[in-house]
């Protein structure tokens, strides 16, 4: 899966924007408070409304305002969400799906008044077909699957009526095998990651369980360390090694489980006999360990976002995690990173960046290879974090 394009109107900042040609590797630089952040907030909305519906995603966004507080200030209208997204079918054939989705206020309550999917398959003159249409609760979507199919005549829909209008279309159908092109988006989206990884959970005992894969916070760290050594063992021995070679003197890592039924994560040091538990450990072992086993992971998620990956980091470890990031991009899970690290910018490419500018109250978007300036610098062998610290992204710094 791939986002090659995200258009939002009036979500907070963004007033009317469009990120085009979204690469794989996407890193979002500017000012504190120019709307990076608020970027992952439209993933994590369109994840949080899959898990319940519009209302409880807005409230979790907004707060008790809900979608007064997320609609941007001095506007009307609803909130405009469009996402056009490469994807593999299962015969290996690349379609692009476009998803467009309009939030709006009915009777003071929040409610999906437009919600679209089209599939770009090849008919005559390459119009897209849609695949759901619904409004306020209602609508149609197709049966078919998405590579059965070769004229929009052949196209099967089915008339449905949802139990609620704050409902998402591709919420209550996804549920039904029967429409194959909602349960592929549905499934997507349900695995984005946002990444918040803090390191003081990650230093705790946990209770014993099991886990694949790091949460929002990694403080299940310890259990996805015992997972990764029982079921993946190569994969294990190359973290470590990636760890010891960034984190001088690490010559082990092993969750333990405790007769109190918990799991303690434990550090060997080359130079002394006894391991020691992970809360003795320095901060930046523990997320550089975190970062490792989030970017390693046997199953990379669709989406990944990052904060600032440089905090609690030596600002020489950041061009090989900065690497890492691309790679497991690469491997399918496409990446979005803030930053505000020279470091980490310097090994970022040209085509990678996009900064942020607020001005009058919204955000306006731009992308580094367009600007002159910075491609010819680039060419000539400049690095990204040494312009940015020159100052020559246009508007980006603190007045």
């Amino acid at each position: 899966m791939q986002i090659e394009s995200i258009r939002l109107k009036n979500f907070r900042a963004f007033r009317d924007v469009t990120l085009k040609e979204v690469p794989r590797f996407c890193v979002l630089v500017g000012a504190n408070g120019t709307g990076k952040s608020t970027l992952f907030s439209v993933f994590a909305f369109l994840r949080d409304a899959m898990q319940g519906n519009v209302s409880s995603a807005l409230v979790k966004l907004g707060g008790s305002k809900g979608i007064r507080e997320v609609r941007s200030r001095d506007t009307s209208g609803p909130i405009e969400i469009e996402l056009k997204v490469r994807t593999t079918l299962a015969d290996g054939r690349s379609r692009r799906i476009t998803y467009e989705l309009h939030i709006d206020e009915r009777n003071g309550r929040p409610v999906v008044a437009k919600e679209v999917l089209r599939y770009n398959r090849g008919n005559r003159g390459g119009r897209p077909w849609k695949f759901v249409d619904f409004a306020f609760g209602e609508g149609q979507a197709v049966t078919n699957e998405l590579d059965t199919v070769t004229d929009e005549s052949q196209l099967d829909r089915e008339t449905q009526k949802l139990k609620s209008a704050d409902i998402l279309a591709i919420k209550g159908l996804a549920q039904f095998e029967r429409f194959p092109a909602v349960v592929l988006l549905g499934n997507l989206i349900e695995r984005w990651h946002l990444s918040d990884l803090l390191v003081r959970g990650a230093q705790q005992e946990v209770q014993a369980g099991y886990a694949e894969q790091l949460n929002t916070h990694g403080d299940n760290l310890s259990l996805v360390v015992e997972y990764l050594y029982n079921n993946h063992r190569a994969l294990f021995d190359e973290i470590l090694d990636r760890l010891s070679r960034r984190v001088p003197g690490v010559t082990s890592v092993q969750a333990k489980p405790t007769d109190e039924g918990r799991v303690l994560l434990k550090f060997k040091d080359g130079a002394f006999e006894d391991p020691f538990l992970a809360r003795h450990v320095s901060d930046g072992t523990i997320k550089m360990l975190q970062y490792l086993v989030l970017l390693y992971d046997p199953a990379p998620r669709p989406l990944l976002c990052v904060e600032e990956p440089e905090n609690q980091l030596y600002p020489s470890l950041l061009w090989e995690l900065a690497e890492e990031f691309r790679a497991y991009a690469q491997r399918g899970g496409q990446v979005f990173v803030t930053t505000h690290s020279p470091d980490f910018l310097n090994a970022v490419h040209l085509d990678e960046v996009f900064w942020l500018v607020k001005k009058e109250g919204y955000t306006t978007v731009h992308r580094a290879r367009e600007d002159a300036q910075l491609a010819a610098y680039m060419a000539a062998g400049d690095q990204m974090g040494y312009l940015w610290n020159q100052g020559l992204f246009p508007g980006a710094h603190p007045a």
